[in-house]
């Protein structure tokens, strides 16, 4: 979400008579009424102010008589149905999640306290327009208003103890940065390092992919000329690591000034990344952009006990002063023991945070919130407020991060495709691997220009390179864009109905870099050149009820195991180092798996035997008995939980990493997957009440309600939901 030409405010798309003056401004204090935050800036009781309707699948419809009673509506209705959720965020994002969860949360912690999470969400809140801040304020209001009914409804805070506690008015910007600071997957650097140490510089993006730990979209958008009402869809499902509860909230957010549906992110205010308005409508996927860099520093520890002092080598051989102190972490004791504490070295320098402070080396954390005290939600309230596309391009000339590609649409045949967030001009290295902070080449240089393209037929976004090519390094392998755009050529006619064909495609275009080299493989016994023939004769569907899917795996899990522990890899196959946090980006094996692709076509690793890899993992495959396991039995989901349920039976899923249906599984690793489309939608700019949408668990966060899972084995088979808009056909709740 970048700030672009312009920082378009709470009011600034609003109607061409409304009052310029913020609540502050015209209240001349915080825009709270001075009592319990709970009135607007006219004194109005926003509890009184708005009504709250469900659909037949629990989805919340509010309507208010204001934009700000609006937002206390959304806070409160998200504190009763995912009261845990927005505590579990909250202390995340404050580093005080061990706290209840106990010492396996400490890593995460330690980091976002050395990142300095909270403290920048203070900054950025600080900075936000008063007309923006008076309405994140008015959220958190009805979040804390929310936070006890929604604690008593959920037994997880009874079994670990924790009680919820106020929120300050900063920390729907901290759950926003602590959702996004590893997206750009800032981590990869660290894992190129040890490449080019191993392998020479020339190998430094030998393993560039789409890898476990991004996240990434499909999203497409097909013009008027070729849907059968003669208005464009937007269509498309955001892959993110699955969550219960879910990731994404579908709500409806109504008043005098506008009526939207989309899906909102827990813990903040309005629609970020995907809403219709009505007469517009927009998408994002994941840009892919590199934003954040990581620079070696120079420390030096100066003065004795209680009088010690850090200072850093900074550019030209200036020494600079460093920003300490120290923090502590309580953590939870397991089976009834006491908490204990953790002592926590905070350092700041010139660049950033220091996350990485050991004996060998000291990393800082240089990103654009930190940096700009901006996360771009002044684009939030304006996009709700968004009638034409013209009114989302500015809107998102204000976003900052994560870097996104947008789609959007209007009724009167508008069309958007753009990039939007912040990236930093500096050197091309800069991107690549950790860089000397002595260093002036690697100063940040201002912010790059970004990219926009008008929309030609079907405009396609996978974070395959395209539109935010000169923003990245890594970007997912082509294959979905590719399929995407395939399957839309087929038709002129479409209808939003028929889009869920597209989510649930379940073809797999990597397979081709394994299978096609197969036929060149001598010496094989009869099982093995029988098993060779029936993969060449596989559709090269990962079906959910495909026996071929499984053998598939099968094979590729062998050669990906094989290759890892080639010799010529050798130096990449030790124990991660340095924090934990950091590690899933630094395993050999999930890093072959996700690169397979590249590492059986590349001339970088001449020592690599593949054929002999292939041969001997089609013999181990054949010598196993192809399995007769439809896909979905090993293919199963597997959620991320704060509180770990072992009792929770999850479905079988179709896809894989690289179809459309992407459910990522980590090929060598493991057949379940963790990762797949965390909702999906459909926008029909022709009719929003003929819009569609899902999410893989339900509408209550709440574990053993009526909506906490009720949308699961529709978004398992690829079926959709309709998106009502008739009051009429809600129910209404009592508040």
């Amino acid at each position: 979400m970048h700030l672009g030409n312009r920082v378009t405010s709470v009011t600034s798309s609003g109607p061409q008579n409304a009052d310029p003056r913020s609540p502050e401004e015209e209240n001349g204090r915080d825009g709270r009424d001075g009592r319990d935050g709970t009135a607007d800036h006219a004194g109005h009781d926003r509890r009184a102010g708005h009504d709250r309707y469900r659909d037949p699948w629990g989805i919340p419809h509010l309507r208010a008589a204001d934009a700000l009673r609006l937002s206390y509506a959304q806070g409160s209705v998200t504190a009763r149905d995912r009261a845990w959720q927005l505590e579990v965020e909250r202390r995340r994002s404050q580093g005080s999640s061990a706290a209840f969860l106990g010492a396996a949360e400490v890593p995460w912690d330690r980091f976002a306290r050395q990142c300095m999470l909270d403290d920048t969400a203070r900054r950025c809140f600080e900075a936000l327009d008063p007309a923006t801040a008076a309405w994140v304020r008015a959220y958190v209001d009805g979040v804390n208003d929310g936070l006890a009914a929604g604690a008593a409804r959920d037994e997880r805070f009874a079994r670990t103890g924790l009680a919820p506690t106020p929120w300050e008015p900063w920390v729907p910007l901290g759950i926003w940065l602590s959702t996004h600071v590893l997206f750009a997957g800032f981590p990869t650097k660290l894992w190129r390092a040890r490449v080019a140490r191993a392998l020479g510089d020339g190998a430094i993006t030998l393993f560039a992919t789409d890898g476990p730990g991004t996240a990434g979209s499909n999203g497409w958008l097909v013009p008027g000329e070729r849907t059968s009402t003669g208005a464009a869809i937007i269509a498309g499902d955001p892959h993110r690591f699955i969550e219960d509860p879910g990731v994404y909230q579908q709500i409806r957010l109504a008043c005098p000034e506008f009526d939207v549906v989309g899906l909102a992110v827990p813990g903040v205010p309005g629609l970020a990344h995907f809403g219709h308005t009505g007469t517009a409508a927009w998408a994002i996927t994941n840009a892919m952009a590199d934003y954040q860099d990581l620079y070696v520093e120079r420390l030096t520890r100066v003065g004795g006990p209680g009088q010690e002092r850090v200072e850093a080598l900074g550019p030209d051989g200036a020494v600079e002063a460093v920003a300490r102190h120290t923090e502590r972490l309580t953590v939870a004791g397991a089976d009834g023991a006491p908490a204990t504490e953790v002592e926590v070295e905070v350092l700041e320098t010139a660049r950033g945070p220091v996350i990485i402070d050991t004996p060998e080396q000291s990393i800082s954390l240089r990103y654009p919130a930190r940096v700009r005290a901006d996360l771009g939600f002044a684009a939030l309230p304006a996009l709700l407020r968004a009638r034409s596309v013209a009114d989302i391009d500015r809107a998102v000339d204000g976003w900052a991060e994560p870097v996104n590609v947008v789609h959007a649409a209007d009724t009167a045949g508008g069309l958007l495709h753009r990039v939007a967030g912040a990236v930093p001009l500096r050197h091309r290295d800069n991107r690549l691997r950790p860089v000397p902070a002595w260093e002036p080449a690697y100063a940040w240089r201002g912010w790059a220009p970004l990219p926009a393209e008008p929309v030609r037929g079907v405009a396609v976004m996978a974070n395959a390179r395209g539109i935010a090519s000169p923003l990245g390094v890594e970007f997912a392998p082509p294959h979905r864009a590719q399929r995407i755009g395939e399957l839309l050529s087929g038709s002129g006619d479409w209808s939003a109905g028929d889009m869920a064909d597209v989510h649930r495609d379940t073809f797999l275009g990597s397979a081709a870099a394994l299978l096609d080299r197969l036929p060149a493989l001598t010496g094989l016994s009869p099982a093995a050149a029988e098993l060779r023939g029936r993969l060449l004769g596989w559709d090269r569907h990962m079906a959910a009820d495909s026996t071929d899917a499984t053998v598939f795996a099968a094979l590729r899990t062998a050669v990906v195991r094989r290759i890892a522990a080639d010799p010529v890899l050798a130096g990449l196959a030790g124990a991660p180092t340095g924090p934990s946090v950091f590690h899933p980006w630094q395993y050999l094996l999930p890093k072959v798996g996700y690169a397979l692709e590249g590492l059986l076509t590349t001339g970088l690793l001449p020592g690599l035997d593949r054929a002999a890899h292939l041969r001997a993992a089609l013999e181990e495959t054949a010598t196993a008995d192809a399995p007769a396991t439809a896909w979905s039995e090993v293919h199963r989901l597997a959620p991320w939980q704060a509180l770990h349920d072992p009792g929770a039976r999850w479905p079988g899923l179709g896809g894989d990493h690289d179809c459309v249906n992407a459910t990522s599984s980590v090929p060598g690793v493991t057949d379940l997957t963790s990762r797949a489309s965390a909702a999906r939608y459909v926008w029909d700019l022709a009719r929003r009440e003929d819009s569609l949408w899902a999410v893989p668990l339900g509408a209550d966060g709440v574990t053993g309600s009526a909506h906490h899972l009720d949308q699961l084995p529709l978004w398992a088979r690829g079926e959709l939901v309709p998106v009502v808009t008739d009051w009429t056909l809600l129910s209404k709740e009592s508040i």
